[in-house]
């Protein structure tokens, strides 16, 4: 079926969002979506979805899906207008437009959604678009589903966790004396002590391939995008040697969380120097990494960040933070059980990283009619 000659803005027009602070906020169920995506809940709404939702300040080039109510914050561009129109298939449209070639706010980045209104493109009919939208969301659902399985069998170790090393009810502790605040023969140590903390970089003289992950690419506990470079072309930050069961941790921002455990990894696997790569020694990788995601243990990130636009921390203020470290035999038992747990997720990982891949080069296929839904 043919495409007909339009502009973006007969596809779609854009609506620039509503300002809002942390302070205006109060708790409820309606997301505030921001150019980075969803930053928090209030108990009210400005726009009803389904929506789609793109930056327009700060982190250009996002794009974003509402399904129900939310609040588009004012660093968003929101679509006032579908001009009848499949929702889903201007989401995934708008994916394959580089908007932050659009920024006009040099060191603060800005889209003016003027500029983009009037970007020529071509618009299939509506059951085409839908057959395209159902396609491409079928990778998603899968992504989804495979992510909440996932976020499941995370939660399964980290309540074991707590309830062996936080709520003190372990193997044994009916027979175990409290001595200062923990169990006797446990100790309060720094990490440095039970692990190594950026143990190995690659030299500026290597030569060949490297799979490459960056600041960027990271979410709570999950490694989202793996990036194959010749080292040469490679950003001059991919410099961090990662191996099976090292920890990267974020140092920039480290209240966002950015953290992962890198689980059978390629022998060239590389992390950006803006990764605190911690390599548990004396404690399991489990143990280690669910001591260092702990709220507590954030809290000490967020309170030694330094800098006011990008506030990080170093190498050092992973070191030098506090655990309660137990005996090495509990903590491999606790490894034990939890070892598969962290098998199962890294293969979702592993399957969720090929599907974004087909999904990513069906894309633009499917947009350019060269591919017929």
């Amino acid at each position: 079926m043919s495409w007909r000659k339009a502009k973006l803005q007969d596809l779609v027009y854009f609506q620039r969002g509503f300002d809002i602070t942390k302070a205006q906020q109060k708790p409820g169920p309606y997301p505030v979506i921001s150019s980075s995506g969803v930053t928090s809940y209030h108990n009210e709404y400005m726009v009803s979805g389904p929506c789609v939702v793109i930056g327009r300040k700060g982190t250009l080039g996002s794009v974003h899906f509402a399904e129900g109510d939310f609040w588009p914050h004012d660093t968003t561009l929101w679509s006032k207008e579908l001009n009848g129109n499949d929702p889903r298939f201007i989401y995934f449209f708008m994916k394959t437009i580089d908007l932050a070639s659009f920024n006009v706010g040099g060191a603060n980045p800005t889209l003016n959604r003027n500029h983009i209104h009037q970007l020529d493109i071509s618009i299939p009919a509506l059951p085409t678009q839908q057959k395209i939208a159902s396609i491409l969301s079928a990778y998603d659902d899968l992504i989804e589903n495979n992510q909440r399985r996932i976020q499941l069998l995370e939660d399964s170790a980290r309540l074991l966790y707590q309830e062996w090393f936080v709520q003190l009810r372990f193997p044994g502790h009916e027979h175990t004396r409290i001595v200062d605040g923990v169990p006797e023969g446990w100790e309060r140590t720094k990490l440095g002590l039970v692990a190594q903390i950026n143990a190995e970089t690659l030299p500026g003289s290597f030569k060949g391939v490297i799979d490459y992950v960056d600041i960027s690419s990271v979410s709570p506990g999950s490694i989202d995008e793996i990036t194959t470079f010749d080292f040469e072309a490679a950003p001059s930050r991919a410099r961090r040697v990662v191996k099976h069961g090292d920890i990267i941790w974020s140092c920039v921002r480290p209240n966002r969380r950015s953290h992962a455990i890198v689980w059978n990894p390629q022998a060239n696997l590389v992390a950006s120097t803006g990764f605190a790569v911690i390599t548990p020694v004396l404690r399991p990788t489990s143990f280690v990494y669910f001591a260092i995601t702990t709220d507590a243990f954030v809290g000490h990130l967020v309170n030694r960040a330094r800098g006011a636009a990008y506030p990080a921390v170093t190498a050092g203020d992973f070191s030098d933070a506090e655990i309660v470290t137990a005996p090495r035999a509990l903590t491999e038992a606790f490894d034990e059980l939890v070892k598969s747990t962290l098998d199962q997720m890294y293969t979702l990982r592993m399957q969720n990283l090929k599907l974004k891949q087909a999904r990513d080069l069906l894309l633009p296929r499917l947009m350019s009619g060269e591919i017929t839904a």
